[in-house]
């Protein structure tokens, strides 16, 4: 019998769901595809510390949310936590933007995943295949919660494999264990000091930085799941745990392996550096094994982004900044038509690829990559009001069955880190669109709100005021 929240939703995803929801959805078809750009800008070494700083900056934010997660569950996870400690209206900005990004993405993912189709199949439209793995997607979600993990859970799997396969294999020829075409010798780390540690300067880390955290979005979802998992305050913090040093450990080889048979100046005009490297190292088949694992990081990233989308109109919904009906739990335990909204408008944003409206296209993308960072800042600003509202309420720390360690420290430093990244791309010309987007949608999303939801800002706080009765509650429930 599967243990159901008070609004419906079923507690059925285990510890290996939330570990590999969180781990599966950095390793994107952003880190197989786009780390060329990383080593070309910021050089063989300076690559290996942007992602190794990106690294840190997702640790301080997981911590953050680790705390958040475990005292107050909930599947709308930051935005409630925004509604709440912050203000209504930040809560409501966050939330419609983030579910508005993964609506977008869940299109280009379908997009992709035909173009990745064509490969082998090059006869058959690329809607017909967007259609079909659309609809499998969809219907994995509909079916139940514990569906979508499961799904994840091997996709996952598949990407973390390929992934410990390139290291390992890759390893082997950086040590001359395995003969590379272009070497006469064992390359080990020749390409890291013969053109100076930082060939581009060290500025260009900081530069390369701003792409380089994108690679590591996707780890939030393992908040936006905490409210249909099974014992949240023993599986959370082990799920963080876990997914924080093997995100880091798995980029930062992955990465020291590319550097090693990639030449930095030729990093970021391949399509991809991995397919250049496996085909370096004589992988027969090595596009073909790429593209394989593309599709599967494509279709990884489309389940996650419909169970995302879905999750957060419900939680808009609970608190009354969407309509009723997108709150409604099946017997399944889905907000179905959440998950229904969601899907119908990834499917029209998906046709603007299609038509002239390529700016209209290119407008969602970049506002969906600005969400994700601002999805961070509002984790780390959560967490700080979280703690003084609790202590103010009479809480007390050691009651906290998880705890952000270093407070204030990590929040403070995490909510700079973040809001340093998103200001700095303004002055990247490849990240400045970020901004040019992003920066008016968060503005009208702001006066969307104070123009029609002002006046339930009110009653929203008056009932969100009172957080500890819920904890207290669930103590009780845990005796």
């Amino acid at each position: 019998m599967l243990e159901t929240t008070q609004n419906g939703l079923k507690r059925s995803m285990k510890s290996r769901h939330l570990f590999m929801i969180a781990l599966g959805g950095v390793l994107g078809t952003g880190f197989f595809n786009m780390s060329g750009y990383a080593i070309q800008t910021a050089g063989p070494l300076g690559s290996v510390l942007a992602y190794l700083i990106g690294g840190l900056i997702m640790y301080f934010v997981m911590l953050c949310l680790g705390e958040l997660s475990v005292a107050m569950p909930t599947a709308g996870s930051f935005q409630e936590y925004s509604t709440r400690f912050i203000g209504p209206s930040h809560g409501f900005v966050v939330g419609w933007l983030y579910w508005l990004g993964w609506a977008a993405t869940v299109a280009l993912e379908l997009v992709m995943i035909g173009g990745a189709m064509q490969r082998w199949f090059p006869d058959i439209h690329i809607v017909v295949w967007s259609i079909l793995f659309g609809s499998v997607m969809f219907l994995v979600n509909a079916f139940s919660g514990r569906s979508f993990a499961e799904a994840e859970f091997w996709f996952a799997s598949i990407k973390i494999s390929a992934v410990v396969l390139f290291i390992l294999i890759g390893g082997a020829a950086m040590f001359g264990f395995i003969d590379i075409k272009s070497a006469s010798s064992a390359p080990l780390f020749s390409n890291f000091t013969k053109d100076g540690l930082f060939p581009t300067g060290i500025s260009s880390i900081f530069v390369t930085m701003l792409a380089v955290n994108f690679a590591f979005q996707g780890t939030e979802l393992i908040g936006v799941a905490a409210g249909e998992s099974k014992d949240p305050e023993r599986v959370i913090p082990r799920a963080i745990r876990q997914t924080v040093w093997r995100t880091i450990l798995f980029f930062g080889l992955a990465m020291t392996v590319l550097n090693a048979i990639v030449p930095f100046k030729q990093a970021g005009v391949l399509e991809s550096p991995f397919v250049f490297a496996l085909e370096q190292i004589g992988v027969p088949y090595a596009a073909d094994i790429m593209n394989a694992v593309v599709l599967v990081a494509l279709l990884s990233v489309a389940n996650s982004g419909l169970y995302a989308a879905s999750r957060m109109l419900y939680s808009l919904s609970g608190n009354k900044m969407a309509p009723k009906a997108f709150g409604k739990i099946n017997s399944s335990g889905v907000p179905f038509i959440a998950l229904l909204i969601s899907f119908v408008v990834a499917a029209l944003s998906f046709l603007t690829y299609f038509l002239p409206s390529d700016k209209v296209y290119q407008g969602l993308m970049n506002i969906a990559g600005m969400t994700a960072i601002l999805s961070w800042i509002m984790i780390c600003a959560s967490q700080f009001f979280f703690r003084r509202k609790y202590l103010a309420q009479g809480g007390k720390v050691e009651d906290l069955k998880y705890r952000t360690p270093w407070y204030p420290f990590v929040p403070i430093f995490g909510f700079i880190c973040c809001v340093a990244v998103f200001v700095s791309n303004w002055f990247d010309e490849a990240t400045k669109i970020y901004v040019q987007y992003g920066v008016p949608a968060v503005l009208v999303m702001y006066l969307v709100y104070f123009l029609f939801m002002r006046k339930n800002g009110g009653e929203i706080k008056k009932q969100k005021a009172d957080f500890m009765s819920i904890i207290n509650t669930k103590r009780k429930e845990k005796a």
